[in-house]
């Protein structure tokens, strides 16, 4: 026992040394708290029925890059309200637009914060893989079943969704209308999920056991309805490009599986590590869940700059962080953006290739989650 204030001494010269305190609980990354304004419903329109036109496109380019969307100036309130105001579509064909007003409870403020920007809509092909490919395709169905990867699902347009809510699912607007009109087959819209498909069991025992998984396959659930922000609507908005790239699918009935919470994305320098994970149906690995991460490079208000390796198909996947929650005391994964596309961008002469996703904003947060629950009390706490 001697021994022990020596040792005590030498842990606390140490810890003066290292500038820790030997009672220091290690640091965690931790979800914001965020002061969430409110976008509620004003009226509603019914607008002609919806044309059916566009060809699916699997990827979104733009050359509007950082500087581009930094030097760009705040939205006005009037504009924001008409960025945030939506389009639904219903399985038959019918179609609505909803104008929004914008609140902001704590102070009365009318003032709306988003980001509005100009892009162009050069396209441009890129494979989208940097150096090394660094995505992992997820086989076996204890991996596939299971949380996180069972979040992510297929939409019969080609493009991938993410599972945020008991009916509905997040993914990219351009998988559904091209900025003018609807996509061919979004009327008929189904959304894909990964399940086992089992063949029988050798010797002919019909017992239960003798089930083997053969091989995953998708069973596909109708789309109730969609909700496009209006700022994608490019007719609308003055072609703001990637910054609106998001629409919300209500499906027709449950799907029972454990979904991922939406999140409001804190600043990129508060992200575990600095970076991002998604998964995605990339059309160059058929049928495989494709599973990546990678830093961020660059941020603007409404999109993340990296460098994912990703093909067309990963688009409208979900891109989360795990961090840790304070009142709950528990780490949670939350969706805090959804992959759009890649941009071209000029960096001093020289092009630079980026992939973007569209950043949940508060604002963002704010009409997603009340598409979701239907009523604003429950989407205070981003």
């Amino acid at each position: 026992m001697a021994g022990i204030p020596g040792l005590f001494i030498l842990l606390v010269l140490l810890c003066v040394f290292m500038q820790v305190s030997p009672y220091t609980v290690p640091w965690k990354p931790t979800w914001p708290a965020y002061r969430l304004p409110v976008v509620l419903p004003q009226y509603t329109l019914n607008l002609a029925k919806a044309d059916f036109d566009a060809k699916a496109k699997l990827e979104v380019s733009s050359s509007c890059g950082p500087q581009c969307h930094k030097g760009t100036p705040l939205p006005t309130y009037e504009e924001a309200k008409q960025y945030l105001s939506y389009e639904t579509l219903y399985a038959n064909g019918s179609r609505t637009e909803t104008r929004v007003g914008i609140y902001i409870l704590s102070n009365g403020e009318g003032r709306a914060r988003g980001r509005d920007s100009e892009a162009t809509g050069r396209s441009r092909r890129k494979r989208q893989i940097y150096g090394y490919d660094g995505r992992f395709s997820i086989f076996g169905k204890d991996f596939l079943l299971n949380y996180p990867f069972s979040t992510s699902v297929k939409l019969s347009t080609g493009c991938t969704g993410t599972l945020v809510a008991e009916k509905h699912v997040l993914t990219a607007a351009h998988c559904i209308h091209d900025g003018k009109t609807y996509v061919k087959g979004t009327q008929k819209l189904r959304v894909g999920f990964l399940k086992p498909k089992y063949k029988d069991g050798a010797g002919g025992d019909n017992s239960s056991s003798s089930a083997m998984p053969d091989k995953m396959k998708f069973q596909w659930i109708r789309v109730k309805r969609t909700h496009v922000p209006k700022g994608w609507i490019k007719g609308n908005a003055n072609d703001i490009g990637m910054d609106y790239d998001y629409a919300l699918l209500e499906l027709k009935k449950p799907h029972k599986r454990q979904f991922m919470k939406i999140g409001v994305s804190p600043p990129a320098k508060q992200l575990p590590g600095g970076r991002i994970h998604f998964s995605g149906y990339d059309n160059d690995r058929p049928g495989n869940l494709v599973y990546r991460f990678c830093d961020v490079k660059d941020e603007t208000y409404d999109l993340l700059y990296q460098q994912c390796d990703a093909q067309p198909g990963a688009s409208g996947s979900g891109v989360y962080v795990r961090m840790w929650k304070r009142p709950q005391q528990k780490w949670e994964r939350k969706i805090i953006g959804i992959f759009s596309g890649h941009q071209w961008v000029d960096m001093n002469g020289s092009p630079q290739d980026f992939n973007v996703a569209v950043r949940i904003t508060p604002l963002k947060y704010a009409q997603i989650c009340y598409w979701i629950k239907g009523n604003y009390l429950d989407c205070r706490e981003g």
